[in-house]
């Protein structure tokens, strides 16, 4: 076990430690639907979620090819990491309906500083690790399929919340595709992408960003799974919050 896997398995414990406080605390983080005042100096919407993603967009990228020849299985890591943050990072900001919504500098901070040490993280691996590794084995085009999926899902439903808010300014249910069975299908479709990335990488770095994933959007799933059934008195009462007929 190399030093760097030692580093993600600390980080993964940070993670499980994070899990649990905000399951046991039901914590909800103060942006979006559950913004409120009392955590110190507000920005705007959009352009905190901008510059909590950026490092990722930007660190993971320059670690893996600085001074270093790129090969094919690194070029995949870092195209399909690319994309997906390139979405969250540029175009998501630009298409959510939030004009006058704010969030707290503090929430926006954190996850800078959680996205930066996870861009290293991952960085380091790809750049150290990854030379060797073959493309053309099963765990790669599974793992692949999962990725794709998981940002299908993920997109189609913020498409769908985005035009619920073209249509209204306040919230609606939304309905259709994975909202059926579940409030949050944007964060399973997540979810299953960076697990479908930790099975390509087939490392501890690569899988301490899944739990991380899991473990910061499945309290944010049940929060909204909560506000839906408070703010809703005709909310489908068979509908789970982020894993269909599970949780």
């Amino acid at each position: 076990m190399t030093s760097l896997d030692n580093y993600s398995l600390l980080w993964i414990l940070a993670g499980f430690f994070t899990f649990s406080y905000l399951i046991i605390s039901k914590t909800r983080a103060p942006y979006g639907r559950h913004s409120k005042s009392g955590w110190g100096p507000m920005i705007s919407n959009s352009w905190g979620w901008f510059w909590m993603e950026l490092p990722a967009l930007i660190v993971m990228p320059i670690v893996s090819i600085y001074n270093n020849s790129v090969s094919s299985f690194a070029f995949l890591l870092i195209t399909i990491w690319v994309i997906h943050y390139f979405n969250r990072v540029v175009i998501f900001p630009l298409r959510i309906k939030t004009k006058n919504k704010k969030m707290p500098l503090s929430i926006a901070l954190s996850a800078f500083f959680f996205n930066l040490i996870n861009g290293v993280i991952n960085g380091l691996y790809v750049r150290l690790y990854s030379a060797h590794l073959d493309l053309n084995t099963y765990n790669v085009y599974i793992g692949l399929i999962l990725f794709v999926l998981g940002m299908y899902i993920n997109i189609s439903s913020d498409n769908k919340l985005i035009s619920l808010r073209k249509k209204s300014k306040g919230y609606k249910i939304p309905n259709g595709g994975l909202f059926k069975y579940i409030s949050c299908p944007n964060h399973f479709g997540e979810i299953i992408e960076w697990f479908g990335y930790a099975l390509i990488a087939l490392s501890i770095p690569a899988l301490s960003f899944a739990l991380w994933t899991f473990f910061n959007l499945c309290p944010r799933s049940i929060n909204h799974h909560h506000w839906y059934n408070e703010n809703f008195e005709n909310y489908p009462k068979k509908r789970k919050a982020v894993i269909p007929y599970i949780l």
